[in-house]
């Protein structure tokens, strides 16, 4: 057997919320008049259709029985009365069960629809968490959880949704079941209710027992399990894998995730087959005391057996009422504590909800300022930017030069606020960016990244990056032709609409990594927006293409401002200014032409990386043309 100890960090999570079954259940009923109304009417009619059902004949065989009895006695007596009651019951039922499937099947559809529209907004929720949260292994692990909860047709929200529903039909059971047995003695009832709540409080405990090694204690093994599919599918890893024999290695990796969900499986299941056969006994006993005491009294409490047939059927529909009326609060309160998992993601506030913002400032023209920022990642020691102190004027070219690991990413999301600053504080017009409301700052720039991500979406729209209504075509082809793919373009089956990838459609377009680098360009010039930002975007093309598209590029942004970060000398040499970094610090800062002069860390770079557009070691460099590149590679 297993044994796992609980974790104490969903004990002392600060941000984990238990906000109990009533709370969760009319959470549930205001996303029913939210996106489906016509639920309510379906759960009340729902209930009183399927408690029905299970008395209708109960009732009737007694009459039936008493009927019959008094027939016997009186043969003479007219027998089309027991006819009619026949056929009327017969009517009712049939009718019942139609109510009852329409209600199934409404219900049904509802629970489905309802729980992908909460998973809608959980989706919507988890892309507004703040960049840096993406690293936090912590809130990885409730977005894990949030997405079990709403992942599954009869488990977490759904599940919550459908015992709602079970908890109204035995309800109304255990209700009407009582009202019949009380007329024969108070004591059966009583006895019946102990012996269920004994039962099902052994089933909350279990249900608490498997959460905590289950559910609480799987949200990152989930993760990892989810990680390791996506790279033993993803397209990305796919050369890795069969180039360097991967599979064995990988395979190992997979194992050991699965092997660990499998024995808290193990675990989960034992808890619940001693939940089984505990109940298995408790019903036993149950079931003996009601046939017990209802023989007894047929035998010498002169009980007719019409009654007996009643309240035979009503005992045994009340203990199976009961029993399951208990077991649906508590499957109510297993469920309800996995949507506390999804409503404590969706509560959580990220970025700037809830926060009072000042307006970004309308204006042509943007300054920031750097003033004494100094940043650490979270969970490191070190800080990645120490101390700087920049200004990017209006419409001014800054190129970010440094060796790996200088710091110039981090400039750059800072920059973006990607991530906000762990010390001073960036000023836009003279106003603390983080003063502005996130999503409306990140439209004043137009980044491009290395490693540009392409969507399975047709082409026009991965250059607009919004809706096929929204997107203008002949803007977007213009800019795709002056980022350097019209060959490409004018050889795709669809022109603008041929759609990218192979993910949804077989007949989808694959791109080369210069292609995508091109495309990045060509979603900067599309957004218009006052700042570019090139982190190293054309680091998959030549150095002529690349010179070819920065003169270029650089022509089209106009009197933008613009952040470059290249190694090459193809995007230092036009701009205003270079600030060079080295080990989170910026250590020198002014024109190529300065900084040349000067003999520091960057004329050192610029020797060692641009050495081939030097006619001589003891001179100075020359000045950079396209037949110099193309001779030189």
């Amino acid at each position: 057997m297993f044994i796992f100890k609980v974790k104490k960090k969903e004990q002392t999570d600060e941000l984990h919320r238990e906000y109990g079954v009533i709370r969760n259940c009319g959470y549930i009923l205001r996303a029913y008049k939210k996106y489906r109304p016509s639920m309510i009417f379906y759960l009340i009619l729902g209930g009183i259709t399927g408690a029905s059902m299970g008395y209708i004949w109960t009732i009737i065989g007694k009459l039936v029985i008493d009927m019959i009895e008094q027939q016997q006695k009186n043969p003479t007596k007219d027998i089309m009365p027991l006819l009619y009651l026949i056929i009327v019951t017969t009517v009712i039922e049939f009718v019942m069960m139609w109510l009852n499937t329409l209600v199934s099947k409404n219900l049904d559809l509802g629970f489905t629809f309802t729980r992908l529209k909460l998973t809608k907004e959980r989706i919507a929720k988890s892309m507004t968490m703040e960049y840096e949260m993406l690293e936090t292994p912590d809130m990885l692990d409730r977005l894990q959880k949030a997405k079990r909860a709403t992942g599954f047709q009869y488990g977490g929200v759904e599940g919550l949704m459908r015992d709602m529903w079970n908890f109204m039909v035995q309800f109304t059971s255990v209700i009407t079941a009582i009202s019949i047995i009380c007329t024969l003695n108070i004591w059966l009832v009583l006895i019946i209710l102990v012996l269920s709540f004994i039962q099902f409080e052994y089933f909350d405990y279990i249900r608490i027992k498997d959460k905590e090694v289950m559910w609480d204690a799987m949200a990152g093994t989930w993760r990892r399990l989810e990680y390791m599919q996506t790279v033993s599918t993803d397209f990305t890893y796919a050369k890795d894998i069969r180039l360097y024999g991967m599979k064995k290695w990988l395979s190992k990796k997979h194992s050991e995730v699965n092997d660990e969900e499998l024995q808290r499986w193990v675990q989960s299941r034992t808890y619940w087959q001693y939940n089984s056969l505990f109940s298995s006994g408790i019903s036993l006993v149950r079931n003996a005391v009601i046939y017990g005491w209802l023989i007894c009294d047929m035998l010498w409490g002169g009980m007719s057996i019409g009654d007996f047939t009643l309240y035979v059927g009503s005992a045994a529909a009340m203990s199976s009422s009961v029993n399951a009326f208990l077991q649906s609060v508590g499957g109510m309160r297993e469920r309800s504590s996995r949507m506390d998992d999804f409503r404590t993601f969706m509560d959580i506030s990220f970025g700037d909800e809830g926060k009072k913002t000042v307006p970004v400032p309308k204006s042509d023209k943007y300054v920031f300022e750097f003033k004494n920022v100094s940043f650490r990642y979270q969970g490191q020691d070190t800080y990645a930017l120490k101390n700087l102190n920049l200004t990017l004027e209006a419409g001014q070219r800054l190129a970010v030069v440094g060796l790996n690991g200088a710091g110039k990413t981090t400039f750059i999301k800072l920059l973006l606020r990607l991530y906000d600053v762990t010390e001073g504080a960036i000023l836009c017009n003279g106003i603390d960016i983080r003063e502005f409301d996130r999503n409306e700052y990140f439209k004043l720039f137009a980044p491009a990244f290395q490693e540009v991500e392409v969507f399975a979406f047709p082409l026009s729209e991965n250059i607009s990056m919004t809706t096929a209504d929204e997107t203008d075509k002949a803007k977007a082809e213009e800019y795709i032709r002056a980022a350097g793919m019209g060959d490409k373009l004018d050889k795709l089956p669809d022109g603008m609409d041929t759609e990218l990838l192979k993910v949804l459609y077989d007949d989808g377009v694959d791109l080369s990594g210069g292609e995508k680098q091109k495309l990045a360009l060509a979603r900067a010039l599309y957004k218009n927006a006052p700042v570019v930002v090139l982190d190293e975007p054309t680091a998959a093309l030549d150095a002529l293409a690349e010179y070819r598209l920065y003169q270029s590029f650089n022509g089209m942004i106009g009197e933008k401002s613009a952040v470059y970060i290249s190694h090459r000398l193809s995007s230092t040499r036009f701009c205003d200014t270079i600030a060079m970094f080295v080990a989170g610090e910026m250590v020198e800062h002014g024109t190529h032409d300065e900084l040349l002069a000067k003999g520091g860390a960057y004329a050192e770079m610029f020797r060692v990386q641009a050495q081939y557009y030097i006619e001589d070691e003891n001179e100075t460099p020359v000045s950079v043309n396209a037949e110099e590149v193309s001779a030189n590679g």
